[in-house]
């Protein structure tokens, strides 16, 4: 089996657990009979960038499924005349996350930020650690219950504010505690 076909076999694992596999996991998965070769096939993939390692020894998915070309920009007002040339390349790994070990993802579940784009069933990417400036999209927890709103800071006051006229702004009755801020959202179609 090849190197690529390693790869694809660690990928479809990634894919389908949501999660990447343990050294024994790829030594049953590949068919290998040692650690030691999974341990050889995780450096050469470090080294090419497919995955990284987290403090603990866990991988990490890097470019782990490969880059997706750029072929330009599209219009998106008056039609113009577009020539598919390509650009780069690029990972979405790359383009929406800065720091893969404090980075997650959460389904969306309501409608009280549709009007900032975020729709149910979305997935955002959030940044722990990252502090929360004015304007942000944060994820806090506020009294006991967790949300995603608006940061909104003013003087001394701290209160979240949704993107849905439907819904009331939220100031904490005793506590709010910003746990990540909202780098990207993801939309499949």
């Amino acid at each position: 089996m090849s190197y690529e076909n390693y790869k694809n076999k660690i990928a479809n694992f990634y894919r389908n657990s949501k999660r990447m596999p343990s050294y024994s996991e790829i030594m049953k998965l590949i068919g290998f009979r040692s650690k030691n070769s999974v341990y050889k096939l995780v450096n050469r993939m470090t080294r090419d960038g497919s995955v990284s390692k987290d403090s603990s020894g866990r991988l990490i998915p890097l470019n782990i499924y490969g880059e997706i070309k750029m072929l330009g920009m599209v219009e998106a007002g008056f039609p113009s005349a577009a020539e598919e040339e390509l650009q780069d390349t690029m990972s979405m790994d790359e383009y929406l996350i800065e720091n893969k070990e404090a980075t997650y993802m959460l389904k969306v579940k309501g409608d009280s930020m549709i009007d900032a784009g975020i729709q149910e069933g979305d997935m955002v990417i959030v940044e722990k650690a990252r502090p929360p400036r004015e304007g942000d999209i944060v994820i806090a927890e506020v009294d006991g219950g967790w949300t995603m709103k608006y940061f909104r800071k003013k003087g001394g006051l701290v209160w979240l504010e949704p993107a849905n006229k439907k819904y009331k702004p939220i100031f904490p009755g005793e506590e709010m505690r910003v746990a990540a801020v909202v780098r990207a959202v993801v939309r499949k179609y």
